[in-house]
């Protein structure tokens, strides 16, 4: 069975970017399908932010190749996981769940590292670049988290 993770936050451009690399740079990618979404329509076919490509270069992940792209209802059946980088896209997301099943496979992200903390991932767009930095730490730990979880489904 291959797991199916998806990565959510506004605009699809800093955040789940990043999270959808370092994942997909953690996992085989016969066993998981990585991808990332934004909750708002704000950058559809956008490349990621060029601090966060900067970023994630840094750590030798190349995210140039992803494309901004809005989360639809049709999410919830073609994924298994889906993790909001903060509450605001969390509670987006869970609105068009259409059952309790949709509901259960959305997560916050960074309660992979502080269970039921509901921490926000801060949005480095009006940030410097140690803002880009500090998301991608905070990223790195949570998927370390999940690759464990996931190795075990």
């Amino acid at each position: 069975m291959r797991v199916k993770v998806l990565m959510v936050c506004l605009g699809n451009i800093c955040r789940s970017p990043l999270a959808e690399g370092i994942l997909k740079a953690k996992v085989d990618p016969n066993k998981v399908f990585v991808d990332s979404a934004g909750t708002s329509n704000y950058h559809i076919g956008s490349s990621p932010d060029p601090r966060s490509i900067q970023i994630a270069a840094k750590y030798n992940i190349d995210i140039t190749n992803q494309r901004g792209r809005q989360f639809t209802q049709k999410d919830f059946e073609d994924f298994d996981l889906i993790f909001a980088m903060d509450n605001s896209n969390y509670k987006n997301i869970v609105q068009q769940a259409k059952n309790e099943t949709d509901k259960e496979k959305v997560h916050l992200i960074l309660n992979k590292l502080t269970p039921e903390e509901d921490l926000d991932v801060p949005d480095p767009y009006y940030g410097g670049v140690m803002g880009f930095e500090n998301v991608y730490k905070m990223l790195d730990e949570a998927t370390d988290v999940i690759v464990k979880e996931i190795s075990i489904l």
